[in-house]
């Protein structure tokens, strides 16, 4: 099998997946965490608040390394730009680089931003299809219970994903050659709920809100495969 590098598949998925198969899901999207809940339920709107299963092929986010050569394990330029010097979050990150010089923190967090707004997309729609193909069996399993409760209830989430506001690296975790990365990410959205008989019953269809998402990635940075898993999502207070 030809091995694609981290920007051809990244590219690929982007240009594939959210064109042909979300083209007809733009606009309506949600957030949701591990134990599932309903995301928007306890949200403030951002103008009121002034003051996070199959094969393994199947299991995966694919984000993109920086495009063009490899940097060299010494240039730690990028990984000083989201983490101050001798933080225990730039010494880890300096570690992965060790074991995988294409790493770039700044390309990966920009892979997650989208990653994002593609799983929430796909859980308002209640695309369970296309988050088989995001997620990891775990957290698969947990959007999938909350789709499920959802239309038990004959309800409809409408939403409309405004974008992220920020997303930060939060903690890093190697287990031999395994990395976890924590990212938080804010995002706005506008979210309501509606009945069987399309009556609000949640939410409100103009107000913008702000939702906290931590999320983790996980791969083997030693592994030609370059895919990295979420392997766990929460809402962060």
């Amino acid at each position: 099998m030809e091995f694609f590098d981290f920007g051809t598949i990244f590219f690929f998925i982007a240009a594939v997946v959210i064109f042909f198969q979300l083209r007809n899901v733009l606009g309506t999207r949600t957030g949701n965490e591990k134990p599932p809940f309903d995301p928007y339920t306890s949200q403030k709107p951002a103008d009121a608040a002034q003051p996070q299963n199959g094969d393994d092929a199947d299991n995966v986010i694919s984000l993109p390394r920086k495009a063009g050569a490899e940097q060299p394990v010494k240039d730690f330029r990028s990984i000083d730009a989201v983490a101050p010097v001798g933080s225990l979050i730039n010494d880890k990150l300096r570690a992965i680089r060790a074991m995988d010089a294409s790493f770039d923190p700044k390309t990966f967090i920009k892979g997650v931003t989208l990653a994002h707004e593609m799983i929430v997309m796909s859980f308002a729609d209640g695309d369970r299809k296309l988050l088989k193909n995001l997620l990891s069996k775990e957290v698969y399993e947990g959007f999938v219970a909350a789709i499920d409760e959802r239309e038990k209830r004959g309800e409809k989430q409408r939403s409309t994903y405004i974008g992220v506001e920020k997303a930060d690296i939060t903690a890093v975790e190697i287990k031999g050659s395994e990395a976890h990365i924590t990212v938080s990410l804010l995002s706005q959205m506008i979210s309501s709920t509606l009945d069987r008989q399309d009556n609000l019953i949640d939410g409100d269809p103009e107000a913008v809100i702000e939702v906290k998402d931590l999320w983790t990635f996980a791969r083997d940075v030693k592994s030609r495969d370059p895919n990295w898993r979420l392997v766990a999502t929460e809402a962060e207070d």
